[in-house]
C-alpha cells in the first residue's frame, strides 16, 4: 500500500508488514513464554500469522485507523518484531501502543529506537496528546522500556486482560505529548 508511513532510525527501518513476514511473525508469536506478556494466545500455524498480518493491514482502513510497523535492521531484511499505534480516538487525541520483539533481538535497544520513531510520528501526524500502554505487572523489561520513553504509571487495571485461559491484571501507563517532546 503506497500510503504506508515508512520510518527510518539510525539502525532500523520501520516498514509495512507483508505476507512474506508470516513465518517470522509465527516464530515470534508461537513462543509461549514470550506470549505470556502479549495479551493473546500463542499462534499455532503460519496461516494464523498471515491472518494477524491481514488484521494489521486492515487497521489502516478503519474509521479510527491504526498502524503496525515491521521492524528490521537497515542492513538486514529479517523481521525482528513489530510496534504500532492503535485504538485511535481522534476526538480525544489518544491511542494505545503495542509491540513485540524476537528473543534474539532483545536487549539491543531496537525497541526503544523503534518506539521513539513511532511515537514521534504519532504525535506529529496523528495529532496525539496521549498514548497509553497496558503491561502485565511481571513484565519488568517492558515497564523499564516505557519508563525510559517517558511513560508514567497510572495504576492497575484488575483482570483487564484474558489470554492463556485466565484473567490478568494490567498496569496502565501513559505518555503525554508534552512529556515526550520535552525529554
Amino acid at each position: 500500500m503506497s500510503d504506508f508511513p515508512y520510518l527510518e532510525t539510525e539502525r532500523l527501518l520501520l516498514r509495512e508488514i507483508v505476507a512474506s513476514d508470516a513465518q517470522d511473525v509465527f516464530a515470534i508469536r508461537r513462543d509461549q513464554p514470550a506470549m505470556r506478556w502479549y495479551g493473546s494466545d500463542p499462534l499455532t500455524s503460519v496461516q494464523e500469522a498471515q491472518k494477524v498480518i491481514d488484521v494489521y493491514a486492515g487497521w489502516r482502513q478503519l474509521p479510527n485507523p491504526g498502524t503496525r510497523w515491521g521492524i528490521q535492521q537497515k542492513a538486514d531484511p529479517r523481521f525482528l518484531g513489530s510496534c504500532g499505534l492503535f485504538k485511535w480516538n481522534r476526538s480525544w487525541k489518544s491511542c494505545v501502543i503495542g509491540y513485540e520483539l524476537a528473543a534474539s533481538a532483545q536487549g539491543l535497544g531496537f525497541m526503544f529506537e523503534a518506539l521513539s520513531a513511532a511515537l514521534d510520528w504519532g504525535f506529529e501526524h496523528m495529532g496525539l496528546n496521549r498514548v497509553e500502554a497496558q503491561v502485565h505487572p511481571e513484565n519488568v523489561a517492558s515497564m523499564k522500556l516505557l519508563s525510559k520513553l517517558g511513560f508514567m504509571p497510572e495504576g492497575c487495571m484488575r483482570e483487564a486482560g484474558f489470554w492463556l485461559g485466565s484473567h490478568h491484571d494490567l498496569q496502565q501507563f501513559a505518555l503525554l505529548r508534552r512529556d515526550f517532546i520535552n525529554r
